[in-house]
């Protein structure tokens, strides 16, 4: 996967990997990939929802031991 941008919020707690993601989103263009690393179990909810309010395509989300892997596409 050509990821174009990564975002590192471990240890970071609901909303800052949201509102991290959100921003870096924002200086992205159309069609391209952002992984976010997290390691707050709610994250796989929070980015689903993310997802659907802001029309940004969650691509995939993965289980690394204690760490969530988030890919979105930028709309």
């Amino acid at each position: 996967m050509d990821v174009s941008k990564e975002l590192d919020t471990r240890g970071l707690n609901c909303p800052l990997p949201i509102l991290k993601a959100k921003k870096a989103l924002t200086e992205m263009m159309s069609g391209e990939l952002l992984r976010v690393i997290c390691t707050d179990p709610g994250s796989l909810r929070d980015f689903q929802a993310f997802a659907r309010q802001t029309g940004n395509e969650l691509v995939e989300q993965v289980t690394v031991g204690v760490e969530f892997q988030h890919v979105l596409k930028r709309r």
